[in-house]
């Protein structure tokens, strides 16, 4: 019996040391897990309804920087942040941020106070101005501390400040980062005095595991999140923050932006590659669409062969601008009857999705195919009258006074490229007409596009077909320019006449607002000049442009605010192309009129500057400019030999004057970088006169004499820019 009491007594000895052991294991791991939570993934989540699709990508970059600078500005971020994922869906902004920091460190917080010569009078004591530096910090006199900097000695008071929770400050963060979202107009709902782009109806803040509570936009912040508004519309709970993803895919949402785009490429394109076809993916489309959906589910469809009779920019504009499908083409470019769709639902009759998208377009494609049978029935100049009906701007007439400008300034235009002048009349004469046909009525964004298709239809020759969708190029930056050049005097003379028309009546861009479009068609006009390299006096342009409109109030002050406003996009062109600033206020100094002969200018001035010789010559300019300021400007013609008295003058002159007459030539054809080239090869002679040459001495004819040896060398390099407005 006692050998079974001791062994009953060990058993339970064995049975409290594991248990012992258990606890401590147990203890150890939460221990563990309290480490690790000083740092923890930080989610929140904006729920709403349906975003505008247009913005939603804007706005979830927007909202994503907002939060991580706010919370970089906290100093909650670590290392791990980096990874921070931003979520957007039709319902939903979101933003996961790994190893948020529980708290913001405790930090050193420095006050400074008076200058010593102030906080000390004469005996050595303390000024009032030091008591009451230190009683504003709370604490006495001596402990406050001194600190030295390069503009002398202060009284200072330091303290460690504790960090706050992060609990407290990501709701203000928040609220902070919804603020600054580019939102132009935001709403209000119900009787709330919230404010957002849609109305709010779920807030997530989770840290870990645990919730943030606040309220922000009128909503309580929580765990819950919203499934797929068809096959999961309930709230579903979330454990932690970085459950997020697998939780609403669970529900039928993916909530990655990228990821439901890439899903939506690989599957329109999968689709269209098992009909032979290549999909057409409009990358503006693509980004609509996948804003749209939260489940996407691409689906092929077709539509009758027959409409491919209809011009296929047409069919595509009513595809993907009316009903977001994507197009499918052969592998030569050639639309081919199929189209795709994305759905929003995992639907177990997919036919029957694909039937009513195609009992959709086929009401559409219908439309396009009797306004196209329609219009070809009248030519397109019996259109032209009709647009005396329609104003173009209330102080400039109708859209046919437009017609009539355009059609004499394309002309002009088309003289000064030695082109076919009766083209480009007929051409800028036809060029808004389509404007009053009956497919342009209903896609406005056509326009151009079917005058091309209608004045071919009408046997009007090929470069005045062309025109009628070139007048609108470049559309946008990087689009194509105008092939011929019909196109390009339709195309320059619509834009200055617009240009010439509103300015004259005062209407001019201000800040952003730039309700006709100014800025582009100034921009355009240069494009189309520079790159087309078209030799075109653009003062000359303005003028003419200017003859057309009898109506302006002070006609003679319009070519030079418009050249003037012109210059600055050149400006911003040349920015953009990476050319600096000081580049073209050098050449805009010398106010070349022709864009092409100011951009050979700028490049030639780019090449000088690689030159060895460059900053030397750079530096003789700009002391050049600031002798003949001061000794006054003086005329090559003045110069004489006799007076030339220093050897180092002498052969600058000689260098000057043959140089003058070699680089004559180059300078008549616009070969500004080979002149600049050859004007490098005065560096010894000018760099020897600096050397060893007074200009400003005290008799008056030898100065005056040196000074027109700088002005004609000044000259020389003016042909080309003001080399004195470069930066060292």
């Amino acid at each position: 019996m006692a050998k079974k009491k001791t062994g009953k007594k060990v058993a339970l000895k064995k049975k409290v040391a594991g248990k012992k052991k258990k606890a401590t294991r147990k203890s150890k791991k939460t221990n563990a897990v309290a480490k690790k939570k000083i740092v923890d993934d930080l989610l929140i989540e904006l729920g709403t309804e349906e975003l505008p699709p247009k913005a939603l990508k804007r706005l979830s970059q927007s909202f994503y920087d907002n939060l991580i600078a706010g919370l970089e500005q906290a100093g909650l971020t670590t290392d791990k942040s980096i990874n921070a994922v931003r979520f957007a869906a039709p319902r939903r902004l979101a933003v996961r941020v790994p190893g948020v920091r529980m708290q913001q460190p405790d930090r050193e917080a420095e006050r400074r106070g008076p200058a010593i010569q102030a906080a000390y009078d004469d005996t050595g004591n303390l000024t009032k101005a030091a008591e009451g530096f230190a009683r504003s910090c709370g604490v006495s006199a001596d402990k406050l501390e001194r600190i030295k900097t390069d503009k002398g000695e202060w009284l200072v008071f330091r303290q460690l400040e504790k960090g706050r929770a992060a609990k407290e400050l990501v709701p203000e963060i928040l609220e902070q980062a919804l603020k600054q979202l580019p939102i132009p107009k935001r709403m209000r709902w119900g009787d709330l005095d919230a404010e957002f782009v849609r109305p709010v109806h779920w807030l997530v803040m989770l840290h870990g595991d645990k919730v943030i509570p606040a309220t922000v936009l009128a909503v309580k912040s929580g765990r819950k999140t919203m499934g797929h508004r068809f096959h999961s519309p309930r709230y579903v709970s979330l454990a932690k923050a970085n459950d997020y993803e697998k939780t609403l895919k669970k529900s039928f949402v993916i909530a990655s932006y990228d990821r439901r785009q890439q899903l939506i490429r690989d599957g329109v394109e999968k689709l269209a590659k098992k009909q032979g076809g290549v999909a057409v993916i409009d990358p503006d489309l693509l980004d609509e669409v996948t804003s749209l959906v939260e489940w996407p589910e691409p689906i092929l469809a077709g539509f009758d062969k027959s409409f491919l009779d209809v011009p296929p920019e047409a069919l595509i504009s009513t595809m993907q601008e009316h009903q977001k499908y994507f197009p499918v083409t052969d592998k030569r470019g050639k639309l081919i009857p199929y189209f795709i769709t994305v759905s929003n639902i995992k639907s177990k009759q997919k036919a029957r999705v694909r039937e009513g998208n195609e009992r959709v377009i086929r009401a559409r494609f219908s439309d396009a195919k009797f306004f196209w049978d329609t219009d070809r029935k009248q030519r397109l100049d019996a259109h032209v009258e009709k647009l005396k009906d329609v104003v173009f701007h209330v102080r400039l007439g109708s859209m046919h006074d437009k017609a009539v400008r355009v059609s004499r300034l394309s002309a002009v235009a088309a003289g000064a490229l030695k082109a076919d002048t009766k083209l480009a009349e007929r051409a800028g004469l036809l060029a808004k007409a389509d404007l009053m046909t009956g497919m342009v009525y209903e896609f406005p964004d056509l326009q151009g596009t079917m005058g091309r298709y209608y004045a071919k239809h009408d046997g009007e020759p090929a470069e005045v077909a062309a025109a009628m969708e070139e007048q609108y190029m470049p559309r946008f930056a990087g689009d194509a320019l105008p092939a011929d050049s019909t196109g390009r005097a339709v195309a320059i003379a619509d834009k200055l006449d617009t240009l010439v028309g509103i300015f004259g009546v005062g209407e001019v861009p201000t800040g952003e607002k730039d309700p006709f479009a100014l800025r582009r068609a100034a921009l355009g006009v240069l494009r189309i000049i520079i790159e087309g390299e078209l030799e075109l006096d653009l003062m000359q342009l303005l003028e003419a442009a200017v003859e057309g409109h009898a109506e302006l109030p002070e006609p003679s002050k319009v070519p030079a605010q418009v050249y003037e406003f012109m210059m600055d996009r050149l400006r911003a062109y040349y920015a953009d192309a990476g050319i600096s600033p000081d580049v073209f206020e050098s050449v805009r100094a010398c106010n070349p009129a022709a864009p092409l002969d100011f951009d050979k200018r700028v490049r030639a001035v780019m090449a000088f500057g690689k030159l060895k010789e460059a900053a030397s010559l750079t530096a003789a300019n700009k002391r050049i400019r600031n002798i003949l300021k001061q000794g006054g400007d003086a005329d090559w013609d003045h110069v004489s030999e006799v007076l030339l008295q220093d050897p180092a003058e002498k052969n600058l002159a000689q260098k000057v004057k043959a140089l003058g007459a070699e680089l004559t030539p180059l300078f008549d054809k616009g070969d500004y970088t080979a002149a600049m080239k050859k004007l490098a090869a005065l560096r010894p002679q000018v760099d020897d006169f600096f050397d060893k040459v007074m200009v400003m001495v005290d008799e008056e004819a030898v100065r005056d004499n040196r000074l027109a040896l700088l002005s004609g060398l000044s000259q020389l390099f003016l042909r080309v820019a003001d080399l004195s407005r470069l930066q060292d």
